[in-house]
């Protein structure tokens, strides 16, 4: 499921975290295919790019903040900018 997109997030849909990791995603211009997995125990948010997992919440911001998140989705191919 994870590769089968340039940016896949799992996520469940109260999760606080997984909403902050899809509006920055929608903000930056991707189209993420999200999973909601309300009815599972999960860890989540877990962000794949590029077929491979980037991580949660921690380290999505962390790249956003460091400037080599836009990077990793324009290589990907999720963004076009």
């Amino acid at each position: 499921m994870a590769s089968g997109n340039a940016v896949v997030v799992f996520s469940v849909s109260g999760c606080c975290m997984c909403h902050v990791v899809k509006r920055l995603l929608l903000g930056l211009g991707v189209g993420p295919t999200v999973y909601e997995l309300d009815q599972l125990a999960a860890a989540v948010p877990a962000v794949f790019v590029g077929g491979q997992l980037l991580g949660g919440v921690e380290k999505v911001m962390s790249c956003h903040i460091n400037g080599s998140l836009v990077p990793l989705l324009k290589q990907a191919g999720a963004l076009w900018l």
